[in-house]
């Protein structure tokens, strides 16, 4: 459940270089079993929305030009990259001349159709099948694109930890925070996803999973957050500061003995 909007100046993609994998047995056991449930929920899920699926499909197919499937490269856990799938929600091939841009609000490149799919994420509905895949789980860190993972580790030193466990189609971040608008939104969203790492386990996803359907029915995240005890950026600890440097250190310590990357 994708909710990012902005721009960056194109640049080319470098090489993203893998992360040593130092797996912590209590946490690799859960990712196993999370791993299965998130495999059996997603199967289920496709069932459930293969009616919904097939009308988006044909909706993007009768009103614009091009593949009804969009798929474009991101980077998932420990850096590796994956093709993620979406409906295309856009026009066919916007970024010939502009070069990769995040998409902003009142976007000219979104279609008609496209912008109901967003609103109502249907767009996001084929990302299921990444996480039969295993490139994605249900809960975890929104994925990126490569050319802006290069820019938003120079920016943000720490960004690369957000990549120690499979991104996910939600997670903590998206369904209490607005879409990026400037860096420092960036490194909001990072605080949410230093502390998902850090602390992933079956209580946190179970939270941030049942919150997700009522945050897409638009129930404000302070009443996700009283019903079902989600952890908030203000819980964190996180006071927006005037360099992203600054408001990650302050947030955040860094703790080696906690960070680490996990399998699965």
């Amino acid at each position: 459940m994708s909710n990012d909007a902005g721009t960056f100046s194109h640049s080319s993609p470098s090489q993203i270089s893998t992360l040593e994998t130092l797996v912590s047995p209590p946490r690799s056991g859960y990712l196993g079993i999370r791993s299965c449930l998130d495999k059996m929920i997603a199967s289920l899920l496709l069932l459930l929305t293969s009616p919904i699926m097939l009308a988006a499909m044909i909706a993007v197919r009768l009103t614009s030009p091009g593949p009804v499937i969009y798929t474009q490269v991101r980077v998932g856990r420990n850096g590796v990259l994956f093709r993620i799938y979406k409906f295309r929600s856009m026009v066919h091939d916007c970024e010939n001349h502009s070069g990769p841009q995040w998409s902003r609000p009142g976007d000219h490149r979104v279609t008609l159709v496209g912008r109901f799919l967003r609103f109502t994420h249907i767009d996001e509905l084929p990302q299921l099948v990444n996480v039969l895949r295993n490139e994605m789980s249900l809960v975890g860190p929104r994925p990126e694109r490569p050319e802006f993972v290069d820019q938003l580790e120079k920016a943000l030193p720490r960004y690369r930890e957000r990549l120690m466990v499979l991104p996910g189609i939600t997670g903590l971040a998206q369904i209490q925070l607005k879409p990026d608008t400037d860096l420092g939104s960036v490194a909001s969203k990072l605080v949410c996803d230093i502390h998902y790492v850090q602390n992933v386990g079956c209580w946190l996803d179970l939270q941030i999973f049942v919150a997700t359907p009522f945050h897409l029915l638009g129930i404000p995240f302070p009443v996700l957050h009283r019903l079902f005890g989600v952890p908030t950026l203000r819980s964190l600890g996180a006071v927006r500061a005037e360099q992203p440097e600054e408001f990650l250190c302050a947030v955040i310590p860094t703790d080696p003995g906690r960070i680490e990357t996990v399998g699965q």
